[in-house]
């Protein structure tokens, strides 16, 4: 896969793992200030009364949650170190490369001399113009 591919997946993972544990952080935030201050642990409902749980499973939730966001995290940063340390664009044909350094440069075909003596015949053009 392409280096340039990995980072972006990288970049994306990390702004997932950020964005559900943002929205989804603070009810397991909750859960341990539940259990670790009052020791009762309630799972709340908008349309009902709150109803006791087992403390040990609220945090066993919030273990698994907290591995989920290590987990998209931690791969994006893995996909970020591997788009980053790959080879990038050192593996271009030649003939697929444009702007500096394409076929039409030095690097590709014509020799220093040439494109001394083609910068000469344009100067001596311009000379010859005015």
């Amino acid at each position: 896969m392409s280096d340039t591919r990995f980072t972006m997946i990288g970049i994306g993972l990390i702004f997932v793992g950020f964005v559900v544990l943002g929205i989804f952080g603070s009810q397991y935030y909750d859960s341990t200030v539940e259990a670790l201050e009052f020791g009762d642990c309630y799972e709340y409902f908008e349309d009902r009364p709150p109803i006791p749980v087992d403390c040990n499973i609220q945090l066993q939730n919030k273990s698994l949650f907290s591995v989920m966001i290590l987990g998209f995290i931690g791969g994006g940063i893995i996909s970020l170190i591997r788009g980053v340390k790959g080879k990038w664009d050192q593996d271009v044909k030649p003939e697929d490369m444009v702007g500096p350094g394409g076929p039409g440069s030095s690097r590709f075909g014509k020799k220093d001399s040439e494109e001394n003596n083609s910068e000469k015949t344009e100067s001596d053009k311009t000379d010859n113009n005015k």
